[in-house]
């Protein structure tokens, strides 16, 4: 798509686009908060993620804004996104979610490989049948894209930001992909809790010993309680000095890194030598140091609803880089999404009944993943209103591997591509 010139873009001020967006995402949580009315039944079809992307997506197609003369991205990104990993990984209680039980922590880790090898067999699928589907070459390899929705079914929006900007797949294509993320991760959504009202006959089903929820509810409910607190401006400006020191620290190493890397032959084409993919390990890893300290406690005050905001608009200025027009280029790209997703399925629903898992353990080691911190709680809460902390909690987990299992999957694609 050729660049736009600012005689082309009603709205080329950055400070004006910015409030824009701002706007827009303020009207979408607004909206979807709506219990009754035409908007309760609106976000009931149209995920409320979804119109965060689009209206977005729907100026810059529209010739409102363009990302071509924007540099908000380049802001969210190189700001807001890392700062997003540290806070959202600030918070994760490891001790907790060891003491969930193996079978919870075996389901979640199941949950993750059937995403991890879902990608290259759902390419190689597809390729017997549909190759151009599963192609493209350079910037547009269809690989590149997939690793997005990678991250997000590991890790969530900022594990895929990540990815997009790691792999550097072709912006005007990236449409058809979060199409495909939030269409299959809903559909999946929607079974699961299906799942929840015949819970007790899938549990008779696998065989499964659900006396260790209970245990689970008076758990979940003592941490809740103990970093639960009002937060103070002195709070906040301690978790914005967190986030954006890490976030400095990232880029302070990372450069070092990726330059050591990029200087030898073997390596210099690698992922090892492109800096923000130090600035995204980097700052994950800084964020799980940060949670073995006091400093979780932050999590009481708001940490993760911080890191959450910048992930929104994060969310908001890649959607501006979208052009929905291009969705229909490769129709058949929800294919390849819904193979991937029945394999994680098969896969959950296989080692469940080996182990005897209870459902809600398969349910919200899934939308750990699938979904993350959005999802995950509204499963876990379906189940009882007391578990929704555990779906945080191993949310958080998967944004903890979130970058590692996407970039494992994402070579994996890459190499599955290379057989046709």
């Amino acid at each position: 798509m050729p660049e736009s010139n600012a005689a082309d873009v009603l709205i080329s001020n950055d400070a004006v686009v910015f409030g824009l967006l701002s706007a827009a995402l303020a009207f979408v949580f607004y909206t979807s908060s709506k219990k009754t009315g035409f908007w309760s039944k609106f976000y009931k079809y149209i995920p409320a993620l979804l119109m965060c992307y689009m209206i977005p997506a729907i100026f810059n197609t529209a010739g409102v804004i363009s990302s071509d003369l924007s540099g908000l991205y380049g802001m969210a990104k190189t700001y807001l996104l890392p700062t997003s990993l540290v806070l959202l990984t600030l918070s994760i209680d490891l001790k907790s979610v060891f003491k969930l039980g193996p079978k919870a922590l075996i389901m979640f880790f199941t949950a993750t490989i059937g995403v991890v090898i879902g990608g290259p067999l759902a390419i190689l699928i597809v390729s017997s049948f549909s190759p151009e589907t599963v192609g493209g070459v350079g910037n547009d390899a269809t690989w590149r894209g997939l690793s997005t929705l990678a991250g997000s079914w590991i890790g969530g929006g900022a594990n895929q930001a990540a990815m997009l900007e790691m792999y550097e797949y072709n912006d005007d294509k990236y449409a058809a992909m979060v199409l495909v993320d939030i269409v299959v991760a809903n559909i999946w959504m929607a079974l699961l809790l299906l799942g929840v009202g015949i819970n007790d006959k899938i549990d008779r089903w696998l065989k499964a010993d659900s006396s260790a929820i209970t245990v689970l509810k008076e758990r979940v409910e003592k941490f809740t309680a103990s970093v639960e607190r009002k937060a103070t401006l002195g709070d906040i400006m301690v978790i914005l000095g967190i986030g954006f020191g890490a976030t400095g620290i990232s880029h302070w190493i990372s450069g070092g890194a990726s330059s050591y890397f990029g200087s030898i032959d073997s390596l210099k084409e690698s992922i090892l030598a492109n800096d923000f993919f130090w600035v995204v390990v980097i700052s994950t890893t800084i964020g799980l140091l940060l949670s073995f300290t006091k400093a979780r406690n932050y999590e009481g005050a708001g940490a993760s609803k911080i890191g959450s905001v910048f992930i929104y608009i994060l969310v908001a200025t890649i959607g501006m880089k979208m052009n929905i027009l291009q969705i229909q280029e490769n129709p058949l790209i929800i294919v390849v999404g819904l193979i991937w997703m029945a394999i994680h399925a098969g896969l959950l629903i296989t080692v469940a009944k080996i182990i005897r898992a209870p459902f809600f353990f398969l349910a919200v080691g899934s939308k750990a993943n699938i979904g993350g911190a959005a999802s995950a709680p509204v499963v876990a809460a379906a189940f009882h209103p007391s578990l929704a902390t555990v779906g945080v909690l191993l949310a958080v987990l998967g944004y903890a591997l979130g970058t590692y299992g996407a970039i494992a999957c994402a070579e994996m694609m890459e190499w599955a591509s290379g057989f046709f």
